[in-house]
């Protein structure tokens, strides 16, 4: 049974007033029809007056709970980040090589789970699968709480806590799926650059939070189960305010045959890895940059701030969130392919200036080394992004409805491939510092990597199309 929906002003509080009788929606999209399980039928954005009467609130309302969500997600996603570093000074015997681990598993797992993840939200619906997404965040939450608390804990158990950690890296993949269906084609790349920043800032969060939360009141002693309870009261509120104001669209469906067309398109490859020394670059970094600190400066590891402990590490992830919407910006002016292509020079010279004066320099020149890299990686991931649309829509086969469909399909590969960055960075620095004693040979490596990634973006992307803004 349906109700057809009133699309008058009390639709953009969430309320929806049935008609006096059911029926189908009203031609024009003058009308939407729901069904239990708030599942909204006819919904169609590009409609002028179905999006004026009451599309818009119902988006911004959807798009709310869904930033609160993936930002939480990217909270859970990055806490282990700073907890593994914390875990020595807790008691917990660990080697370098086993926290680099703990650090690199959630990025592992989340960057493998954003592939399914990115099909789920056709399959139960935005709303259905947002509560479940969020609930799943309970477990490594929970689970790190428990792990930390006895330091006689065995690694293994640790690293499977860090592994469910992975639950918040898959899901960006669908709640950017599910952003994507309530917008016009218009307003689809603000609202999914909000999704995106909004979820960005949680690894910032989390690394500022941490530290306080666990050594505020402690005395001498880390109270680190709290780095796992106290995001549970969130998470349930993110749970039931998706059940009460989100929605499932009906006609949101899963493409399959356009993200198979895609994986055969060799430019989904070739952006993949543009996005991996960029976004890779932003959540790896992001991960480590707390080890980093506490290896290269532990004095300025954390700041006695009252009866808490600051880290400076939040700083690294809250540039590169905040530089991100800048770099599709630019994008949108100057072209994607040159605003990434001058990101990857800068990234070159920030890491190599880092080798050559970080040693001698002091904390704040590495501190400021890496911020200025943080926000080259941010404005490279915002422009990467853009280019993908640009580039399926001049490079990719088929007609213009299927190059659309392939461009949308491949944006969410490319989120999942170019998330193995946060994997491959920790795990890089790690074989350094196990082979030479130092991390100088993974930054060259770094180095190297960006260099190459340029001349790729030069030669495929910037010359080949100078009349296009790529």
């Amino acid at each position: 049974m349906t109700d057809t929906v009133s699309t008058h002003p009390d639709a953009a509080t969430g309320t929806r007033t049935p008609a006096p009788a059911p029926g189908p929606a009203a031609a024009g999209g003058d009308a939407l029809t729901t069904r239990p399980g708030r599942w909204i039928d006819g919904w169609d954005p590009e409609d002028a007056s179905q999006w004026a009467a009451a599309g818009r609130a119902i988006a911004r309302r959807n798009l709310h709970w869904s930033i609160f969500a993936e930002f939480l997600g990217f909270v859970v996603w990055q806490l282990w980040s700073i907890v593994a570093v914390a875990l020595p000074a807790a008691g917990f015997d660990l080697s370098t090589g086993e926290v680099f681990w703990l650090i690199s598993i959630p990025s592992l797992v989340g960057a493998t789970l954003r592939i399914p993840y990115s099909f789920l939200v056709p399959r139960f619906g935005g709303r259905n699968w947002t509560i479940v997404s969020a609930g799943l965040l309970l477990l490594p939450a929970i689970a790190l709480a428990v792990c930390v608390a006895n330091p006689s804990t065995p690694f293994g158990l640790l690293l499977a806590a860090a592994a469910l950690a992975g639950f918040g890296g898959g899901n960006f993949a669908s709640s950017m799926a599910n952003i994507t269906y309530f917008y016009p084609q218009r307003e689809k790349g603000w609202a999914l650059g909000l999704n995106a920043a909004g979820g960005n800032l949680g690894a910032a969060v989390a690394q500022f939070a941490v530290p306080v939360v666990v050594t505020i009141g402690a005395g001498a002693t880390l109270n680190l189960p709290l780095a796992g309870w106290i995001w549970v009261p969130l998470i349930v509120v993110a749970m039931i305010g998706a059940w009460r104001r989100m929605d499932n669209l009906s006609n949101a469906k899963a493409d399959f045959a356009s993200s198979a067309a895609a994986l055969k398109e060799p430019h989904l490859w070739l952006l993949s890895l543009l996005y991996i020394g960029t976004f890779g670059s932003f959540i790896g970094f992001a991960s480590v940059f707390p080890k980093l600190i506490a290896d290269q400066f532990p004095a300025f590891s954390t700041f006695a701030v009252g009866g808490a402990s600051v880290s400076l590490a939040f700083l690294g992830a809250l540039v590169g969130s905040l530089a991100r919407p800048y770099g599709g910006r630019l994008a949108d002016r100057f072209g994607g392919a040159r605003i990434t292509m001058c990101a990857f020079a800068a990234m070159g010279a920030i890491t190599l200036a880092v080798v050559v004066s970080v040693p001698s320099a002091g904390f704040w020149a590495f501190l400021g080394l890496f911020l200025l890299l943080f926000a080259a990686a941010g404005v490279g991931n915002g422009s990467t992004y853009r280019m993908v649309p640009v580039v399926f829509a001049l490079r990719g086969s088929g007609d213009e409805a299927a190059r659309k469909r392939k461009a949308a399909a491949a944006l969410g590969l490319i989120s999942a491939i170019g998330a193995y960055g946060g994997f491959l960075i920790p795990q890089a620095l790690n074989v350094s510092v196990q082979a030479t004693g130092a991390y100088t040979a993974a930054f060259l490596g770094f180095v190297v990597a960006y260099a190459a990634l340029l001349v790729l973006t030069a030669l495929v992307y910037v010359r080949p199309l100078r009349s296009h803004r790529v």
